[in-house]
Formats: structure tokens, sequence, C-alpha cells
């Protein structure tokens, strides 16, 4: 594999959204990890050396969509996930979600479910508030410590 075919990859990767890829042939393995904005190449063969201009179109757009955020939302609590599994709004497909954005919550609430390893957990809120932003979608993987919920305080 040449540089201009890893080159390729490496776009090809920040484009699908996939957080992690890794490759391997008989002559050398390569992962890249878009999470990290980090390109780790590893190989039993001769090492191919990887510029830091690959990886770092990406880079410089997260600082500057981040700044404002983080002002605008400093007053904000944020719901974070206590395990990785799959995030569900509802109990089944067919009910309700336990909160939408604009929704009053009271510590202890159920406002999700995460499906780990077959058993679905209800995750209550930890504060009284009013549900800002969902920042999941339903049915989706989710890590530990993963924002969920975006609450202001009461």
């Amino acid at each position: 594999m040449n540089i201009k075919e890893i080159e390729a990859l490496i776009k090809f990767v920040q484009k699908s959204g996939v957080n992690e890829v890794e490759i391997t042939d008989k002559d050398f393995k390569i992962t890249i990890k878009t999470a990290t904005q980090q390109v780790v190449t590893v190989a039993s063969a001769p090492v191919m050396a990887m510029p830091a201009a690959v990886a770092a179109p990406a880079a410089p757009a997260a600082p500057v969509a981040a700044a404002p955020a983080p002002a605008a939302e400093s007053k904000l609590i944020t719901v974070k996930s206590p395990m990785i599994g799959t995030f569900y709004r509802s109990s089944s497909p067919d009910k309700p979600s336990f909160v939408n954005v604009g929704d009053e919550i009271k510590q202890g609430q159920v406002i999700c479910i995460i499906e780990a390893m077959k058993l679905f957990n209800e995750i209550e809120s930890e504060v009284s508030g009013r549900i800002v932003k969902v920042l999941v979608d339903n049915a989706t993987p989710v890590e530990y410590d993963q924002p969920l919920f975006l609450v202001e305080p009461k």
C-alpha cells in the first residue's frame, strides 16, 4: 500500500463517520482512528512514515466549531452515559419517548434506556431541570461517559 492509497483511505474513513478502521495484510497492518484524529501504522515489513499533514485537515475545523458552543452552553449540565451499550429514548418502538426537548425532568426520573449485554438498564436523571437538547439518536451505540442530553438546571 502506497502513500496515495493510505491518504485516500484516511479521507474515506473521515467522510464515512466510522471511528476506527483496521486493515491487515501479509506485509503490514494499518489502524486509522478518527475519534482522536490519529493515524497509527504498525508494520512487520518496512514501516511507512506518515506525513503529519495527512490527518491535519480535520483537526483545525473542530476547535473553530467548538469554540462558540461552550460559551452559550456554559450553564447547561451534560447528562452522560454511565455505560457502553445501545441508547433508546423509549421502552419500546410503539411507546412515546421518556423525555423530549423542552420537558421538565426531576432527579431520579427515567430519561432513557441503555441496552448492554441483552439487559435493558433504565437511566435516571441525576439533576432536575429542562431538557435543552438530545445529543444521541435513538437505537444508536453509545460509549461510557458519552454525552446524552443537555439539561438547563432549575
